[in-house]
């Protein structure tokens, strides 16, 4: 009877017997289907699954949260920080590598890194101002004792890396904001006559350094690239074999308000965004009190940047002091500037616990008001360089030069789930999950697409409610993988 009755109201449809509003009452629950739909994306380890679409289900009216359950708590009426960018550093060693790639790997690379469609969607560059240790050796702008800076020239980069950024810039369709760091000053600006090993800057230096910034940003606007950024100095409290430079907080901040600010402005470079401590999360709280309680050297600072390597020393990573200097101050923006997978070991290509590194790191910085966040190197090769002291690590993608083959590793697969989702403009969106064994975080991108990303890095497979306002969807993750959830 009831197949008669649904043929009967088929056959009325089409003939014109039932009224129109009856017909787009149909086609309203058809959209709504499609609005309530989840598109999941997967990633998993000993499976094939690679960014791939896996499922589809259909959210469904929320009833009472269970205890015995593992729930994902999503609330899109609570928004928070500003979603810049993700991204990765193309150093002398990336470009380098990259030109010894036959032309069809070249134009893979920048799509598997810079195409939405095709790729993952980076839509943010760091590179370095003159050598650093992933470069073939050292190396600055201008010649020795050069103090009045008549003899810079960036000559050295038009080689391999200014083309490059610029071919990576047109992948991202003419938009890859670019930032800059030094690893040094040269080497007769420094109290240690060495570029490498730590050391300082000269205090009747200071201006002349700053001038350099500002030669470098113009230098390189000059071949069409713009430059969005700065930071002052690459990881200013470690003394390193390669290019280092000590800064205490506050020699920075002085520094900061004495010199860079004051000699980017005279220079009309006013707009550039600096960016300060670019080092580990462990001492990013004492940094930022002290320059950010400086009113004439925090209005020159944009945000505050940090690494992962903490971690060196053992114990976990510490998120909780990015998230008090996202409450201590809340104009300020975090950026993730730089982290990568060391000890490099080509047997570990394949390492899942190197994914689920970053995946943990990009979930909890996200979570701790983090806006943008930045790989290391994004190419290296079979090596884990070329770089000149040895400090050989792990990229997202290494390239064989012997056989011109690209591999991939599972992390860039899990950059990817972020990068690939999550859009410039989009606002982070509350989101918990009831159990530890799940971290989530979510997205809101322009235009009301949702996004949340879910890891899951235990050695089981683990069933969850994901509830969204008044409705919630069933879904299950395999061990050690990530998700990507997109929904409406």
């Amino acid at each position: 009877m009831n197949y008669k009755l649904n043929f009967l109201v088929i056959f009325l449809i089409l003939s014109g017997f039932i009224s129109s509003d009856t017909n787009r009452q149909h086609r309203t629950v058809k959209l709504r289907a499609v609005k309530d739909s989840v598109w999941v994306y997967s990633t998993a380890k000993d499976t094939d699954m690679r960014l791939s679409l896996v499922s589809k289900p259909t959210f469904q009216p929320a009833i009472q949260p269970l205890e015995t359950e593992v729930s994902i708590f999503v609330n899109p009426n609570k928004t928070f920080q500003t979603f810049f960018g993700i991204g990765g550093a193309i150093t002398d060693a990336s470009a380098e590598v990259f030109a010894s790639l036959s032309s069809p790997k070249q134009e893979e690379l920048l799509k598997a890194y810079y195409s939405p469609e095709s790729g993952i969607g980076y839509s943010l560059v760091r590179t370095h101002i003159h050598s650093c240790d992933f470069s073939r050796g050292s190396y600055t702008y201008v010649s020795d004792n050069d103090k009045s800076l008549k003899t810079f020239s960036i000559e050295h980069d038009r080689k391999y890396r200014i083309p490059m950024i610029k071919r990576a810039t047109a992948m991202a369709k003419g938009h890859l904001p670019l930032y800059v760091s030094p690893w040094s000053p040269p080497a007769f600006m420094k109290t240690n006559q060495n570029m490498l090993r730590g050391g300082k800057l000269l205090p009747e230096y200071r201006d002349a350094w700053a001038l350099y910034y500002a030669k470098f940003i113009k230098a390189y606007e000059k071949e069409k690239l713009p430059i969005w950024g700065l930071t002052i100095q690459n990881e200013p409290m470690a003394t390193q074999r390669w290019e280092s430079c000590i800064y205490s907080a506050e020699e920075e901040r002085d520094f900061l308000k004495n010199h860079l600010g004051p000699t980017l402005e005279k220079e009309g470079l006013g707009d550039k965004k600096i960016i300060v401590w670019d080092h580990n999360r462990d001492l990013i709280v004492n940094r930022a009190n002290t320059i950010f309680d400086d009113p004439v050297a925090s209005k020159y600072a944009w945000g505050i940047g940090f690494h992962w390597y903490e971690t060196w020393t053992g114990g976990e990573p510490m998120f909780s002091n990015l998230g008090n200097v996202n409450e201590s101050y809340p104009t300020k923006n975090l950026v993730f500037t730089e982290g990568c997978n060391e000890g490099f070991d080509a047997s570990k290509y394949q390492y899942w616990p190197n994914a689920e590194r970053y995946g943990r790191s990009m979930i909890n910085d996200f979570n701790n008001g983090t806006v943008a966040w930045t790989d290391w190197n994004i190419l290296l090769d079979e090596t884990g360089g070329p770089n000149h002291v040895k400090n050989l690590c792990f990229a997202p993608i290494h390239a064989d030069t012997r056989t011109d083959d690209l591999i991939y590793t599972p992390s860039y697969y899990y950059i990817g789930h972020f990068s690939k989702f999550i859009r410039p403009g989009a606002k982070r969106v509350s989101t918990v999950s009831s159990r530890s064994i799940l971290e989530a975080t979510s997205f809101k991108n322009d235009g009301g697409k949702m996004i949340t990303v879910i890891m899951n890095s235990t050695d089981e497979k683990i069933r969850y409610q994901m509830y969204v306002e008044s409705k919630s969807v069933s879904m299950e993750i395999l061990p050690h993988s990530m998700q990507t959830l997109v929904y409406k």
